[in-house]
């Protein structure tokens, strides 16, 4: 596109022959060429030997009008030619600055239409001639080709050639565009494409950085929208033209693609395109969130897509990490909820862009889907699903062993994991960090036979790296059940009496009485305990690991068997290591 201002340079215009200027009285009639009857031609003789197939308009008079022709006598000799001077014929025709017989001739004429037109000398320069150019009573032959038409009281002529379904806003004055054209002359000519350099043409409407007849035609247009455009050329560049590419007094078409368009003063512009029911909590500033979305320009040019990737865009909202649009646009949505986000470039990537695919100046249209957010302040959110009918008077604490049935997904319902897949409950003491700490959490305080729903934020649950199967800083949805539970034993303790010990704990344990416990009596002295009610293992365990685990703790030597000196409780260990450390 070019300036609206004046150009720096201009086409001088030489003066048109003087014989199609001049206007001529005739003096008599002089004769011509016969008429096919015999008898000279009584009106031009016009031959339409090319006519375009469109004629959107045909000369009239008073127009003014932009023409090539040759002319020649009767023989064929040349007397003159606008080619040989490189210049159009530009005049307002049936005004008498033409001869009689042109003015006719270019009536009803089509631009690109060709004519050849025989003017009969009375039409013509008549019985005088013209001295030195034209002799008397010559029948003048003009080959005539039609390049521009226009008239003063012509506007600015819009015809839309397609329309996109959806227009989310119409150019208005004071607005700034980016717009694809091809630029011609009104014969087809072309004189500049944006096309070609790559870019848009980037500007504000309707403050003088156009022609004005280019102000007038991009007014309503919808991004996406391909619009032809005619100015006339007092709208356009006038009687001066544009350097060697627009000649003067040109009508201009334009065909052009709006790409998008915004305002200075626009803000983001939020559409809900899905709102999932239940929504209790929208996202704010400071919360993290998870999402997915699909960037493009206004036209529908895609530009990026984190579903390409395979992988949701993880950032903190309203603190600065993504550009200002977003960070707007973000704010209020519900987990789950997908919206449009239109973002203009003032809080985008302004005028500079950014990178090959985000031009400058564009306004960037996201659609947006939350996975889901959370904030590094949360907690474990519990809510009750069921209870048992029956009265509970024992609820689950840390220390105790569980086992509970579970479900595990994402906020979106992508199912992550269950115990059901393995035909087992999942076991687990509360506060052995043997689960993650939010669910460990959850666990804590239920019955027998109560189903529980637990939020875990990630922080509480695999944090900003994941886990296997858990994508990094994800919330996590669990259902669970408690199955059982089974009072813990203290920490570092492999079994516990339920009452004091014996008395003669190592007489009774050497079953055989020789002075020495082997493993087998060991064992088998444990499992009484057990069985008899008199005390138990830690639950949770293979109980032939756990007994063996103990042996080894209490064979302090190695050798295979157990003293009297090498037996202690581990209340008394505890209690030497404290008088020790004393």
């Amino acid at each position: 596109m070019f300036p609206a201002g004046p150009p720096s340079y201009s086409l001088l215009r030489l003066p048109l022959l003087q014989l199609l200027l001049l206007v001529v009285q005739a003096v008599g009639r002089g004769l011509g060429r016969a008429s096919p009857a015999g008898g000279p031609l009584e009106d031009v003789v016009i031959e339409r030997y090319h006519i375009p197939r469109a004629c959107p308009r045909e000369v009239q008079m008073g127009d003014f009008v932009r023409y090539h022709y040759n002319g020649t006598f009767e023989d064929g000799k040349k007397f003159d030619s606008s080619y040989d001077r490189n210049t159009l014929v530009a005049i307002v025709v049936g005004v008498g600055r033409l001869i009689t017989g042109m003015d006719r001739g270019l009536m009803g004429m089509c631009v690109n239409e060709r004519r050849r037109l025989i003017v009969p000398p009375h039409l013509g320069y008549g019985s005088i001639g013209l001295a030195g150019l034209i002799p008397p009573d010559a029948t003048l032959y003009f080959d005539v080709v039609l390049l521009d038409v226009w008239n003063k009281e012509d506007t600015v002529q819009v015809s839309i050639l397609l329309r996109p379904p959806h227009c989310p806003r119409m150019v208005q004055d004071g607005d700034f565009v980016r717009y694809h054209y091809n630029g011609t002359l009104l014969d087809g000519t072309s004189f500049d494409t944006s096309y070609s350099r790559g870019g848009t043409y980037d500007t504000y409407v309707g403050s003088g950085w156009l022609i004005k007849g280019m102000d007038q035609g991009l007014l309503g247009m919808c991004p996406g929208e391909r619009r032809k455009i005619i100015i006339p050329p007092f709208l356009a560049y006038g009687e001066k033209g544009y350097g060697t590419v627009i000649p003067p007094q040109a009508s201009l078409v334009f065909h052009a693609l709006l790409i998008d368009v915004h305002n200075p003063k626009d803000t983001v512009q939020l559409e809900t395109l899905e709102l999932p029911p239940g929504c209790v909590r929208r996202a704010v500033a400071g919360d993290f969130m998870r999402y997915h979305y699909n960037g493009s320009l206004m036209d529908g040019t895609l530009f990026d897509s984190s579903y390409s990737r395979n992988h949701t865009y993880n950032t903190y909202i309203g603190q600065g990490y993504i550009i200002p649009g977003m960070d707007q646009g973000l704010q209020g949505a519900c987990i789950g909820e997908r919206r449009r986000i239109t973002i203009p470039p003032h809080l985008a990537y302004g005028e500079n862009g950014t990178g090959d695919k985000i031009p400058g100046s564009a306004v960037l249209i996201f659609n947006v889907h939350v996975i889901d957010f959370h904030n590094p302040a949360d907690v474990v959110e519990i809510k009750t699903l069921s209870r048992p009918s029956e009265t509970c008077n024992e609820t689950t604490k840390l220390g105790d062993f569980v086992r509970y049935h579970y479900n595990c997904s994402l906020l979106d319902g992508t199912q992550l994991f269950t115990s059901h897949d393995y035909g087992a409950p999942q076991e687990a003491t509360l506060g052995a960090n043997k689960v993650i700490e939010g669910l460990d959490t959850g666990l804590q305080g239920m019955c027998v036979g109560e189903r529980r729903q637990l939020i875990v934020p990630p922080h509480l649950a695999h944090g900003e790296n994941g886990a296997r199967g858990v994508p990094g800083s994800a919330v996590l949805r669990f259902e669970v059940e408690l199955v059982s539970r089974e009072d813990g034993l203290p920490t570092g303790y492999l079994f516990v009496w339920h009452e004091d010990p014996p008395a003669n704990l190592f007489e009774d344990m050497d079953l055989n009485k020789d002075g020495e416990v082997p493993p087998e009596e060991f064992s088998t002295f444990i499992k009484a305990q057990v069985s008899e009610g008199k005390g138990r293992l830690m639950p949770g365990q293979d109980p032939e690991k756990t007994i063996g685990d103990m042996f080894q703790n209490q064979d302090r030597n190695q050798d295979g068997k157990i003293t009297v000196e090498e037996l202690k409780l581990k209340s008394d260990e505890d209690q030497e290591r404290v008088h020790e450390e004393l």
